[in-house]
């Protein structure tokens, strides 16, 4: 309460929806951009290039040499202007006129996770890379990812919320398509772990690239079911809601440049700078079915205008 009471600003902002708007999707793109940061230094195997923690080394906060330094450290400075962007957004949550409250407690286990890096982020340096520490940093990230995404939902449903107006059996095959895309990442990052950037040359991988690689090629088939028979309906009923069916579109999009890059990437010898379009991208993805998924059950209003 001290906090927000010293943050007047910040009461003002939360009281305006359109303010709070801009609160929550600023969140959500500052969650998904941590996620293409923190992947920047496993790939380039710069985890340790700053060895000490909160400063780069002992006795000094900043690096003064060194491009695995340089590249750890703007991690870290991502990832104290995500945390300070996170709160933000949970005060302005606070103060939202009409937000429901679990919204609001979303927004701040949004800040309360995204506040949690940092100490495991200093568990990984002290553990010099584990790579199931390291995993677990970015499984963290992007469960916080999809927190902040629904967040963002919410805030544009403020003034006009929208009562569900397509059928359950839609929103629970929505639920399984999330599900399955929860799945799909957490198998790629085990690809990504036990492939040939797992953070520095001195860090084992974690497991055998093979089996890896073909475990998440079963999950991406589940994927891809579940949303082929989710687009295949929605098209069917695409003269009836037309704003859902170019949401789902919109999902097809990113998922088709998503496997391109894959696909290439697979067949280029992983190069690391196109992992790195990999995994944001795999990010992206993410961040874009958990939105379709929370609009078929919150719809907003510029959806239903297009139906």
């Amino acid at each position: 309460m001290q906090v927000e009471s010293s943050l007047p600003g910040v009461r003002a902002l939360g009281a305006i929806p359109a303010h709070f708007r801009a609160l929550a999707l600023s969140s959500a793109v500052m969650l998904w951009l941590i996620v293409a940061s923190g992947a920047t230094v496993r790939l380039t195997a710069s985890g340790l290039g700053c060895e000490h923690w909160p400063g780069c080394q002992p006795g000094q906060v900043f690096p003064e040499k060194g491009y695995h330094s340089f590249v750890e450290f703007s991690n870290r400075m991502v990832a104290a202007a995500t945390i300070c962007v996170t709160l933000v957004a949970w005060l302005g949550a606070r103060r939202a006129p009409g937000l429901p409250r679990w919204a609001s407690r979303l927004a701040l286990f949004t800040f309360v996770g995204t506040l949690a890096q940092a100490p495991l982020g200093a568990i990984t340096v002290a553990s010099h890379l584990n790579p199931k520490i390291v995993l677990s940093h970015l499984l963290l990230s992007i469960v916080v990812l999809g927190a902040g995404v629904v967040v963002a939902i919410e805030a544009l449903r403020l003034g006009d919320p929208r009562e569900p107006y397509v059928p359950m059996v839609v929103r629970r095959i929505g639920l399984v398509l999330a599900a399955a895309c929860f799945v799909l990442v957490v198998s790629g990052t085990f690809v990504t772990a036990a492939g040939p950037h797992p953070g520095s040359k001195a860090v084992r991988r974690l497991g055998s690239f093979q089996p890896a690689v073909e475990a998440h090629v079963r999950a991406t088939a589940v994927f891809g079911i579940a949303f082929a028979l989710l687009l295949a309906y929605l098209f069917a009923q695409r003269r009836r809601w037309p704003g859902i069916f170019n949401a789902a579109l919109a999902v097809l999009a990113v998922l088709v440049a998503q496997m391109a890059v894959g696909e290439i990437q697979y067949r280029t010898q992983l190069p690391w700078w196109l992992v790195l379009v990999h995994v944001t991208l795999a990010a992206a993805v993410w961040a874009v079915v958990v939105a379709f998924v929370t609009l078929l059950w919150r719809p907003v209003r510029a959806l239903r205008v297009l139906d």
